[in-house]
């Protein structure tokens, strides 16, 4: 568990935009022998300065400040330091790969989870939690693939980041096994924006609200949530939302700030929303 703090915040996605962060921890007078932070992953990618960002981050993490969940670019990150995948021409993340430290830092983020509790009625993933999983079911679901990709033994790891790229299945069972089972836990708390009422995903939908979605397909918040029963759940991932309160059971914190838009965090014990926009536009 980490320290009692006097604050807690969840930050939406870094994407490597280390002078937003910076700015957003001055703005929230961020103290870290005191305050704590929940990122709710993609740490890195798109912005300006990932390496940057992820020592930072890494650092917080190591002196007991801050935890994360990993995003779908954190875990195409590990991909791409693994040889598995070549780096997407859009991602600054070759700085992290090149850095001196970079074994170190590829292998304190494999270790991190896709799923944590901030504390006993919050649940933060990176994508949300579909309709069909309670929260007990997420973290447990989530730990089937933590230990996975953050196995001891690096072959376990290289077998499913192979395996892991692809849509299908696009829909949970509790039959699923194997990489089946692992891609799909993954998809949902990494990928997932669009669903059916039984929970089953689309993947082709990035857009705002108001654009017209897949016939029977509708944003995995808007059907009735096991998990949002018993806990407030914390997501990032769609920056088209722009860190919208979706309920007071719902909160996205992702401002799409790598966009030119905002970095968000979201205090626990008020649930008071900070902004700020990313000096580099």
């Amino acid at each position: 568990m980490h320290k009692m703090a006097r604050y807690n915040y969840v930050i939406g996605d870094v994407q490597g935009c280390f002078e937003a962060l910076k700015a957003l921890l001055k703005h929230i007078q961020f103290d870290a022998d005191q305050d704590f932070i929940w990122f709710a992953g993609d740490l890195v990618a798109r912005g300006e300065n990932s390496i940057g960002a992820l020592r930072f981050i890494k650092k917080l993490a190591d002196c007991g400040a801050a935890a994360t969940v990993l995003g779908n670019h954190d875990l195409n990150l590990l991909a791409v330091a693994r040889g598995i995948k070549e780096i997407k021409e859009q991602d600054n993340t070759q700085d992290v790969i090149n850095a001196l430290e970079s074994d170190d830092l590829i292998d304190w983020l494999r270790k991190q989870p896709l799923c944590l509790l901030p504390d006993d009625g919050t649940v933060l993933t990176h994508a949300g939690i579909p309709c069909n999983w309670t929260a007990a079911q997420a973290v447990a679901l989530a730990k089937e693939v933590e230990a996975v990709i953050g196995h001891d033994d690096l072959a376990v790891l290289d077998g499913f980041l192979k395996e892991m790229y692809g849509k299908k299945p696009t829909l949970w069972s509790d039959e699923l096994q194997g990489n089946e089972r692992l891609r799909c836990i993954t998809n949902y708390l990494t990928r997932m924006r669009l669903t059916d009422a039984e929970g089953r995903m689309e993947f082709s939908f990035k857009d705002a609200l108001d654009e017209p979605m897949p016939e029977g397909f509708r944003p995995w918040f808007e059907f009735e949530s096991q998990a949002a029963k018993t806990h407030r759940i914390f997501f990032g991932h769609w920056a088209a939302l722009q860190g919208r309160t979706i309920s007071d059971r719902i909160q996205n914190v992702d401002g799409g700030c790598v966009w030119g838009n905002q970095l968000i965090a979201c205090r626990l014990e008020d649930q008071e929303i900070f902004r700020v926009d990313n000096p580099l536009f």
